[in-house]
């Protein structure tokens, strides 16, 4: 009876044993201390533009998270948005700094300005749109999936993309386009 018991212990043990390991490896590629990314300027020096026009500057890295998230600060200099989409595996927050946008989430509108903030849950169809001609606004995933190299890739764009090219983006990233853009 006793060595059943000691492998029921030691089955039952395992997983936590292993959850142990994979927090004592997060923790070690972690950095060991805070950074500071000034305004307007990118981690690691990395510069995106959105449109030609408008920098999505990565503020906090998948790299500093093991990718458990990745903060943006996003200028924009023109209005519009991104096609209704989903994301299946992020959520995702919004901080409004400056300007006004239309957001939606599933069949709801809101308009935001300085100081608000919104929570986009993934699997539920979202976009948004700058109503003003400048805006500026802090968002974030969670975790970051594959959307630093998504735009990473929407920066490296010498033309708009047609709808097509745009969907193909958006999937090979993770997510699915479902709608157009907003209207406003």
């Amino acid at each position: 009876m006793e060595r059943k018991k000691f492998l029921l212990i030691t089955a039952a043990a395992t997983p936590a044993a292993l959850i142990g390991q994979s927090v004592q490896a997060q923790k070690a590629n972690r950095p060991n201390k805070g950074f500071v990314v000034k305004s307007n300027e990118g981690r690691f020096a990395e510069k995106t533009l959105l449109g030609g026009k408008s920098p999505n500057d990565i503020k906090v890295s998948q790299k500093d998270t093991n990718g458990d998230l990745t903060v943006f600060e996003y200028t924009g200099n023109e209005k519009g948005g991104p096609p209704l989409h989903v994301h299946p595996y992020q959520d995702e927050i919004f901080f409004i700094v400056q300007g006004e946008y239309l957001f939606q989430v599933g069949e709801l509108r809101h308009n935001l300005k300085a100081g608000d903030t919104i929570f986009l849950p993934r699997t539920v169809p979202h976009a948004f749109a700058q109503l003003t001609d400048i805006g500026k606004m802090f968002f974030l995933f969670q975790p970051s999936g594959k959307m630093e190299d998504f735009f990473r890739a929407l920066g490296n764009l010498t033309s708009p993309p047609t709808p097509e090219q745009g969907a193909k983006i958006f999937a090979d990233h993770d997510m699915k386009v479902v709608g157009p853009p907003l209207q406003f």
